[in-house]
């Protein structure tokens, strides 16, 4: 178990090392003077000369990777050439906001994804399966942001019933929360009833079953456990496309999130911020990916065998 952790560690690192300079060279390749940009085009070239030193952009770049790197490693995330602020308190209010709609989406996702996909699976045929395959189908090919403008035009529009942008109260989030976990929920659920299903058929429900165990005696005590291998592995992947989705999400509600920071640090051409920001989105995905290898080890006993 040692080696499968330290294994998954060093890949880990090789992974976020390798996007921190894929990150860096592909947005050093964009046309344009940052300093310049952020000054605006009535800037002087003393003060775009002064910014340009300030920033470190005309050091070479590998010293620049290096500074970027040490700072990202040390919390120090730079200024933003924007707004002249530090990145690193923008960051910390900004990401506790998408963090916070991120896994309160999948909480909900996986609340409504594992009741209805094992129903799925032990009721396909009857009426209510058949409802509740239609449903997950059709939530598969909506976007999260449709989703959330119909939403929008129910609740708030037309009913009044729930604020259509903002964040800061619980009935800010309840909207937002909803784009995503329906179109999460959906796909969850269509891959818990394929693993329950599986996993029904197998030898050791028929030889449960023959012993006298009810299928809620063998679902529960065995069927479940191994169903959730591949489910593991898809909510991982899951959360880690909720956090794309979250940008969309973030900007169609006003939400002060790292997405909306994103988005208005691409549009003002602010290096820093942009780079910065990626490099967070992408620390967080791996993250969630280590976590996913590893419980995977931990809940199948065969890997656990091999390390």
């Amino acid at each position: 178990m040692i080696r499968t952790v330290v294994k998954h560690l060093l890949r880990f690192v090789l992974l976020l090392t390798a996007a921190s300079v894929i990150i860096f060279v592909l947005l050093r390749a964009v046309p344009g003077d940052p300093a310049r940009v952020a000054l605006g085009v009535s800037a002087t070239e003393e003060a775009v000369a002064e910014l340009t030193a300030r920033l470190g952009l005309n050091n070479p770049l590998p010293v620049q990777y290096a500074d970027w790197v040490g700072g990202l490693l040390t919390g120090d995330f730079g200024i933003s050439m924007a707004s002249g602020k530090d990145i690193t308190e923008t960051v910390l209010e900004r990401a506790g906001v998408s963090l916070t709609l991120t896994l309160a989406a999948m909480a909900v996702s996986l609340a409504v994804a594992v009741p209805l996909g094992v129903y799925l699976a032990l009721r396909s045929h009857s009426p209510g399966g058949a409802v509740v395959g239609a449903l997950s189908q059709v939530g598969i090919i909506v976007p999260s942001f449709l989703v959330g403008i119909a939403l929008v035009a129910l609740f708030s529009v037309r009913l009044g019933w729930l604020p259509a942008n903002g964040w800061g109260t619980p009935a800010h989030a309840v909207l937002p929360v909803a784009s995503l976990a329906l179109v999460q929920a959906s796909i969850l659920t269509r891959y818990v009833a394929a693993a329950v299903r599986e996993e029904m058929g197998r030898d050791y429900v028929r030889t449960g079953r023959a012993l006298g165990a009810s299928i809620g005696t063998v679902l529960f005590s065995s069927a479940l456990r191994n169903a959730a291998l591949p489910v593991i592995t898809v909510a991982g992947v899951q959360l880690a496309s909720l956090v794309v989705g979250a940008v969309v999400i973030e900007r169609v509600f006003t939400i002060p999130g790292l997405g909306t920071m994103l988005l208005d640090a691409v549009g003002n051409r602010d290096l820093a911020t942009v780079q910065t920001v990626m490099m967070l989105l992408v620390a967080f995905t791996l993250v969630v990916n280590l976590i996913v290898d590893l419980a995977y080890a931990v809940v199948d006993p065969r890997i656990r065998r091999q390390a």
